[in-house]
C-alpha cells in the first residue's frame, strides 16, 4: 500500500519521520527519497537482524531496535517530535517466509513466533504450557474462534507440541476447514498476537504517537485484523470527535484497502486497512 501510504502521509522536503515497524525499508525509502531529510529519520524493528539491514541501508537515519512501545517512550522521553509517524502492524513477510521463526503453518519449523528473537516468551510456552482455559481465552478473544474451548482441549490432549504443522493438523482435525481460510490461520495468529503482546502495545502507544506529532503532523496506521482495526479506528474517532476541543482531523472517513493489482502481487495486502489522521492542536 505504498501510494496510499504515501497520499496520506504527504512527505515534503525536509520534514522528519519515524517509522515503528520499518521492516525492510519500503516504506521508510519512500517517504526518505521525498524529505530528502534522511537524517531526520527514526526507523524502530524490534526484530535484530531486520535492525541490522535498516542500519546498513539508511546510514544517516536513527535506528532503534526495540519494540514500537519500549521506542515510542523512549523518543517521548527524549522530547522528538515528528511531521509523520507510520505503524505497519502485524508480523512482516520475512518473518512468514523464514520456516525457523514458526510463524508460517505451511512450513515445519519450530513453535517461536516472536519478533524480537531476544524475548523469552515463545510460541512453544504458550502451546505446551499454558492452561486450557487460557488457550481458550486467546483463541477466542485474539482469534475470534467460535470453537476456542475444543481447539484447547485438543492442544492440551496432543502435548508435548513442537512443529508448526503437528499443530496446524491438530488444529485442523479439532476445526474442519470453512471456505478458503485455513482452520490454522486465525488461531496461528492469535497465538503470534500473545507472545508479541501486539494488541497491548498498539493500546498503549498510540497515545503516545499523539504526543510524539508536531502540530499539522500525520499518523497513518496499517492494520492487518479486525481487532487492530477497531483499536485504531476507536482511537481515531475519539481524539476527532469534537469540534471544540479535537486533536485530530481524519484523513480517511473510511479505511483505505489495497487495490486488486496488488493483491494479485502480495495476497496479504487483501486484509490490509489503512488509516490516518493528522494533527490540530496539541492538547493542553
Amino acid at each position: 500500500m505504498l501510494k496510499q501510504v504515501i497520499g496520506c502521509l504527504k512527505p515534503a522536503r525536509g520534514e522528519s519521520y519515524l517509522d515503528v515497524t520499518a521492516g525492510m525499508g519500503g516504506h521508510g525509502a519512500a517517504v526518505i527519497a521525498a524529505t530528502a531529510a534522511p537524517q531526520k529519520a527514526t526507523l524502530v524493528d524490534r526484530d535484530p537482524q531486520v535492525a541490522q539491514v535498516l542500519g546498513d541501508k539508511f546510514p544517516a537515519a536513527q535506528v532503534l531496535n526495540q519494540d514500537f512501545l519500549s521506542a515510542s517512550r523512549k523518543l517521548l522521553n527524549d522530547g522528538k517530535k515528528f511531521d509523520m509517524i507510520l505503524a505497519d502492524l502485524g508480523a512482516s513477510s520475512l518473518h512468514f517466509e523464514d520456516a525457523d521463526r514458526g510463524f508460517s503453518f505451511r512450513k515445519s519449523g519450530p513453535l517461536d513466533m516472536r519478533m524480537d528473537t531476544h524475548q523469552e516468551l515463545t510460541a512453544w510456552q504458550i502451546v505446551n504450557n499454558w492452561s486450557q482455559k487460557d488457550l481458550a481465552t486467546i483463541f477466542r478473544k485474539y482469534g475470534e474462534e467460535p470453537r476456542a474451548d475444543l481447539v484447547a482441549k485438543a492442544i492440551v490432549s496432543a502435548r508435548p507440541i513442537n512443529d508448526t504443522l503437528q499443530l496446524a493438523a491438530i488444529i485442523s482435525r479439532a476445526v474442519p476447514k470453512r471456505g478458503k481460510i485455513h482452520p490454522a490461520t486465525k488461531l496461528f495468529q492469535a497465538i503470534r498476537i500473545a507472545v508479541n503482546d501486539e494488541l497491548g502495545q498498539l493500546e498503549q502507544s498510540l497515545p503516545i504517537w499523539l504526543k510524539l506529532l508536531k502540530n499539522n503532523g500525520r499518523l497513518a496506521v496499517i492494520s492487518f485484523h479486525s481487532l487492530e482495526d477497531r483499536i485504531a479506528k476507536q482511537f481515531f474517532a475519539e481524539h476527532a470527535k469534537s469540534s471544540f476541543d479535537a486533536e485530530l482531523k481524519l484523513l480517511t472517513k473510511k479505511p483505505i484497502t489495497a487495490r486488486h493489482e496488488e493483491i494479485v502481487s502480495n495476497p496479504r495486502a487483501r486484509s490490509a486497512k489503512l488509516r490516518a489522521a493528522a494533527k490540530i492542536k496539541t492538547k493542553k
